[in-house]
């Protein structure tokens, strides 16, 4: 589905069947939400839809008929932001994929704060690293060394976590 131009509304840009090319489908209509109406998940569809997670994210809604504890465990597990059992109702479906679209930001958000604090963390063993690097082979104290680390990466307008990355492969070099 893609967002239209109306208040509140959809407009269905395709629909395709199950056993399509949902990714080459995706690219080509622009799809902000994915609305399946299947009778339960099955493991080639769930496999797929983990795929297609994983190179365009998107909001996945599944009307299904079956909401059997594992079925629901399953379709959670590759992507699907909201599983909804017992068919698509037209006057549910709105509230829905409204609430998935929702659902599906907060989860893109608290990615993106992970995977930021994953890069921080990461920079920080280094930085720590290389310091030490320094402080054993100019014989500095760390304040001394964080600033030489500091001066580097300014000098050469990069990130201070690379910065320290230069440090370690110089001295792997050279040990």
């Amino acid at each position: 589905m893609k967002a239209a131009a109306e208040a509140g509304g959809y407009e269905a840009v395709a629909c395709v069947a199950l056993d399509a090319d949902l990714q080459r489908t995706l690219l080509a209509v622009q799809a902000d939400v994915i609305v399946l109406d299947v009778e339960g998940p099955d493991e080639a569809l769930l496999v797929r839809l983990h795929e297609l997670g994983q190179r365009h994210p998107r909001p996945i809604v599944m009307f299904a008929q079956r909401g059997d504890r594992q079925s629901i465990s399953d379709a959670a597990s590759a992507g699907v932001i909201s599983y909804v059992v017992d068919g698509l109702s037209p006057q549910r479906f709105l509230p829905i994929v409204e609430a998935a679209l929702a659902r599906f930001e907060v989860f893109q958000s608290l990615r993106r704060e992970l995977q930021e604090t994953r890069s921080k963390l990461e920079d920080r063993k280094h930085i720590d690293r290389a310091k030490g690097i320094l402080m054993r082979q100019k014989n500095v104290s760390e304040d001394v060394a964080y600033q030489a680390l500091r001066k580097l990466a300014m000098d050469r307008n990069i990130r201070m976590g690379e910065a320290a990355c230069n440090v370690i492969a110089m001295a792997e070099l050279f040990d």
